[in-house]
């Protein structure tokens, strides 16, 4: 098994869970949770407090399917930060690399859910997962990891260089994950992509940094620039390719959504949990959906995460 660091965000998920007055309501392109009222006083079904963040939801896919996880990310002395705490010990990751700000809180995020239709709005305070540049470059000589797994800093492309330059340098090898904050440098984000093994993006977000209408026409284009991508389209699947292979995907399986918070950390952690235990490129993939398919059936971001250890029946995929 591997040693894999996660650096990212930190957070508490409180769910506000209600199966009428949070109904959408389409107006032109868009949907609101049309029936609150500026004013009124809603009664919810339910409330429920979890834990999750890029970071965090990433630690615990790794530390499940058995490797040695690794989370390194902001939180306060706060109960929102214990929790994450209690969270992270239960699961098994390592959480001697998290940071506690003063005069900060806990990242927190309210999930409005529509527990109908699986549909939800999130007010997020990123709180101390706002900034990272307090991390250190240097904890990954002390740690030894085999892989460094980042999603997003929040557009802190400084933090993001000194730490993959880093681990090029000791030969720790980079999966990333990026978010708007850093997509809006795609500049900046394309010369990064030489420290990087593999890239997991989705099809809008390949097309904010490269030119390409089509997954095979986005696919070839970020192939100049790192080994391995992986571009995801929802409910369509995706397409991922390295030198020797390229693959295209569909879903693992048409299951009722009851929460799509984490649905793509569960994938891109879910490939690299399964390749860095020996399994190919094709059955990583495989892997990487139906651990998707499993956290959107649950609530919370993490609580649906597999061991690596189900029978997992097949996908639609082929080889291109």
């Amino acid at each position: 098994m591997a040693r894999i660091v996660s650096l990212g965000s930190a957070l508490q998920d409180i769910y506000l869970i209600d199966h009428d007055d949070l109904t959408p309501t389409e107006i032109g392109d868009a949907a609101i949770f049309g029936k609150v009222l500026v004013g009124a006083k809603v009664d919810i079904d339910q409330i429920s407090y979890e834990v999750g963040g890029g970071g965090v939801n990433s630690a615990i896919s790794f530390a499940r399917h058995g490797h040695e996880a690794i989370f390194m990310g902001n939180i306060a002395r706060d109960s929102a930060g214990a929790a994450i705490i209690r969270t992270l010990d239960r699961e098994g990751v390592d959480s001697s690399y998290v940071n506690f700000l003063e005069r900060k809180s806990t990242g927190t995020s309210v999930v409005l859910l529509d527990s109908k239709s699986g549909e939800r709005t999130i007010l997020t305070c990123r709180g101390a997962s706002e900034q990272f540049g307090n991390f250190s470059e240097k904890d990954l000589d002390l740690i030894n990891p085999d892989w460094l797994y980042v999603t997003t800093l929040r557009g802190d492309l400084d933090t993001l260089t000194r730490f993959f330059k880093h681990a090029k340098e000791l030969g720790v090898k980079v999966m990333f994950n990026p978010g708007a904050r850093e997509l809006a440098h795609p500049q900046e984000v394309l010369k990064l992509l030489q420290y990087v093994d593999v890239l997991n993006i989705n099809k809008v977000e390949a097309s904010q940094l490269v030119p390409g209408v089509t997954l095979v026409e986005l696919l070839y284009h970020l192939g100049g620039y790192v080994e391995t991508i992986i571009i995801t389209d929802g409910a369509m699947g995706g397409i991922a390719g390295n030198a020797d292979e390229i693959y295209r995907f569909g879903i693992y399986e048409d299951a009722k959504i009851k929460d799509a918070t984490g649905a793509g950390d569960a994938f891109g952690s879910g490939f690299l949990a399964s390749i860095t235990a020996g399994k190919s490129f094709r059955s990583s993939l495989v892997f990487a959906s139906a651990n998707s398919t499993a956290v959107v059936s649950k609530l919370g971001a993490n609580k649906g995460l597999l061991t690596g250890r189900e029978k997992l029946h097949p996908m639609p995929i082929q080889k291109l």
